[in-house]
């Protein structure tokens, strides 16, 4: 008896060509989609970390300023009240001594720097100030500044009018702090902006 076998015909080389496409456009999706979330994913890590920098930094600011003194060489509690400058003494490391503090935006970076006095009689020397960076991401424009400043007439109504800057220290009994925070501004239109006030308790004439 003879036996016939069917032939079973095999992929023809166009639809094996087909599959592999289908699969590399599978796989291609899969890594798009994994690289999307982990962008999105690393930027709000960033973005949270950037913003939790800055507030502590407002916050230690704030508390600092909020209780300005003379320096050490009997200098008037602030130095310089400018856009995005801020001078003053403090005894910020609460060690007895009073340190020049100053706060500025460099770039993108919110930065603090100390001077500690030194020698005999007592100088607050340049070249003994140490810089420690606040927040790396700060993106305020020459138009918004990091600084605005109030005298003792400051209610916190609308129609309150800031000093013309640089202002005069012995006027500026209130200052605001702005900060607009963004990790990747090509990427995120939504700035986060950080605002806080701070009265400058040992300088206040309206008791």
């Amino acid at each position: 008896m003879t036996l016939k076998h069917k032939n079973q015909a095999g992929l023809s080389l166009m639809e094996i060509l087909v599959v592999l496409g289908i699969f590399l456009f599978v796989i291609i999706l899969v890594w798009l989609f994994i690289k999307q979330s982990y962008s999105v994913q690393s930027f709000s890590f960033g973005q949270t970390t950037a913003i939790a920098e800055a507030q502590r930094g407002v916050e230690t600011l704030v508390k600092e300023a909020r209780e300005v003194l003379p320096g050490d060489t009997g200098a008037y509690a602030l130095v310089s009240a400018d856009d995005f400058e801020f001078i003053f003494y403090a005894d910020y490391d609460r060690d007895a001594a009073v340190e020049r503090v100053r706060y500025y935006l460099a770039g993108s970076d919110f930065t603090k720097a100390v001077i500690e006095a030194s020698g005999n009689p007592l100088q607050y020397l340049p070249g003994n100030e140490v810089a420690t960076v606040i927040s790396k991401y700060v993106r305020n424009e020459a138009n918004e500044p990091v600084f605005t400043y109030y005298d003792g007439n400051y209610s916190g109504q609308a129609g309150d009018l800031a000093l013309a800057t640089p202002a005069d220290p012995l006027e500026v009994k209130l200052v605001h702090i702005s900060l607009k925070i963004n990790v990747e501004p090509d990427k995120a239109p939504k700035d986060y902006i950080l605002e806080s006030d701070v009265q400058l308790r040992n300088l206040k004439d309206n008791l």
